[in-house]
């Protein structure tokens, strides 16, 4: 039987995507260690939509 990790897959977000206005979001899929790091992330990504690099936050 395989050994369950700390590993959970989390859905992050643009926060200047949904200010702005404009259609459809910009959502990335990652994984963190939920021992290391239990608050929510965030994390600098590009913004296909808004064609730069904004900041992404940790939903559900």
């Amino acid at each position: 039987m395989a050994k369950k990790g700390n590993r959970i897959q989390v859905i992050l977000e643009c926060t200047e995507h949904k200010d702005s206005g404009m259609a459809g979001t910009s959502r990335y899929i990652s994984q963190k260690n939920k021992k290391n790091t239990p608050e929510r992330i965030e994390l600098k990504k590009y913004n296909p939509i808004l064609k730069r690099y904004t900041v992404h936050k940790e939903i559900k």
